[in-house]
This record gives C-alpha cells, structure tokens and sequence, in this order.
C-alpha cells in the first residue's frame, strides 16, 4: 500500500475497515474456488504450470487481467463481446457459479 495521508481518526478507521472487507471478499473468493474445485476433482494450472486445487486468488487476478470487453457498434445497434477467454478462465467462471458465468459470457 502506498502512503496514505489521514489525519482524522474517522478517517483512518473507515479505511481500515475498507481494507478488512476487501480481505474479507478476497479470502471467501478464494476459499469458494478452492472448494468448488475439490467438490469438482479439478485443478488449475499454477504459476509453474502444475496443476493445483489451491490457487490464490491473486494467481486467478493474474489470469483474469487479459480478459477484455469489446463493444462495437454497427448501423446503430450495440455488439458486446468478451475476448481472450481461455480454457483456465472458463472453468474458474464455471466452478464460481451461473452469476460469474452470465457476467463474463
């Protein structure tokens, strides 16, 4: 975290509570992917290429930053698309849930 100039001590406290929520969402994420993947009898591959059942979210992130949204339009009608989705992110998206899923595709 870079350096963060609060004084006022309601200030400081409503960011600490920010960032606990975070590492809250963070941390559930991290444990429904790694539950679903058992459940499953799956794994993803790792940094190193291995196959793993207990990625960190952080890996997941990484997979997830080449993800882009494409929106175009043509004759005035609105095309979305969601492109670079691999065979990785598809399962993550899968293994989350039908909300993740519709987001995505």
């Amino acid at each position: 975290m870079s350096e963060v100039y609060l004084k006022k001590e309601s200030r400081i406290e409503a960011l600490a509570m920010v960032m606990v929520l975070c590492l809250l969402l963070y941390s559930i994420a991290e444990w429904k992917l790694r539950t679903r993947l058992e459940e499953a009898k799956e794994a993803i591959r790792n940094q190193v290429k291995k196959k793993t059942q207990t990625p960190t979210m952080k890996w997941v992130f990484f997979l997830f930053r080449r993800i882009t949204e494409l929106e175009i339009e043509i004759e005035g009608k609105r095309i979305k698309k969601v492109l670079n989705l691999d065979e990785e992110t598809i399962k993550v998206l899968r293994l989350m849930g039908e909300k993740y899923e519709k987001y995505y595709m």
